[in-house]
């Protein structure tokens, strides 16, 4: 099993999350972002940097994508492309996104949009607090002592 992480919107609390557990677990943890990331030095820590555009670094990440594998993302359609492939998806709150509820996110998510292009104002999340932090990290513990010996 290997992570990717959809870094660009990926908050600095969770990656540095991944990073620990990274280390601890010995398990390969690969940022992709448009953007320079600079994470601590690590045989366990990779970035992989791809150029800007809609989707690009959704691309790359199916690309690296091999079942059984973890993304972390808060892209809902991106999670279910992960899903759709056997991988597991997370997002930065510790919401495991399964084939039970990616129907229904994805939904949420399309209507929402509607709503937004429709001139109505629907707001969006609430910051990542400390509950929604220490969710992530059980989340990702159970993932990973399910998968790793």
């Amino acid at each position: 099993m290997q992570i990717l992480v959809d870094a660009d919107a990926c908050p600095m609390a969770i990656k540095e999350i991944l990073y620990r557990a990274a280390e601890r677990r010995r398990v390969v943890v690969t940022l992709v972002a448009n953007q320079v990331l600079r994470p601590p030095r690590s045989p366990y820590v990779k970035t992989v940097r791809v150029g800007a555009g809609f989707n690009v670094a959704d691309g790359e990440i199916l690309a690296r994508l091999a079942a059984g594998d973890l993304v972390v993302t808060g892209d809902i359609p991106l999670a279910a492309e992960v899903i759709a492939r056997g991988g597991h998806a997370l997002n930065p709150r510790g919401e495991r996104y399964d084939p039970e509820n990616i129907a229904e996110r994805l939904a949420t998510r399309n209507f929402m949009a509607e709503m937004r292009s429709a001139g109505l104002e629907v707001g969006g999340p609430a910051a990542l607090n400390q509950r929604d932090r220490q969710a992530f990290a059980n989340q990702l513990d159970r993932l990973l002592t399910a998968a790793l010996p």
